[in-house]
């Protein structure tokens, strides 16, 4: 049974830092492209970043320089190092699990997904 997991999300100001977790089961870490996803209300789910299975990684636009994934394989756990954030970062957090690459930033490549975890930056 495949389950993904975040954690690490919470109440932060302008220009703070956080760093959110998501840990993995059920599916072989190595062989999946993993990504981050946010969702703020009343808007579709929208691409963060991405780490594939041989190691490269991919960005949004609008967080390339403040958010950084990383990978750990021997806890099998994701990571999105969010730094300067700001008000329309405010969402909640989705990690998502693939087997394949293509496409990457389109939420309906991915199989898995976790529960989220919400991130709110106040003014």
């Amino acid at each position: 049974q495949v389950q993904l997991v975040e954690s690490g999300g919470g109440l932060v100001q302008a220009g703070d830092s956080l760093r959110l977790s998501c840990a993995v089961s059920g599916l072989t870490f190595r062989r999946n492209t993993m990504a981050w996803f946010r969702q703020a209300p009343g808007k579709e789910r929208e691409f963060v970043a991405r780490f594939s299975w041989s190691g490269t990684t991919n960005y949004a636009d609008f967080v390339k320089g403040r958010f950084t994934i990383s990978r750990d394989v021997a806890v099998n756990t994701v990571y999105l190092q969010m730094n300067s954030l700001k008000p329309d970062d405010t969402a909640v957090y989705y990690c998502a699990a693939s087997p394949r690459s293509p496409s990457y930033s389109e939420p309906a490549v991915y199989d898995y997904w976790g529960q989220g975890t919400q991130v709110t930056v106040s003014s």
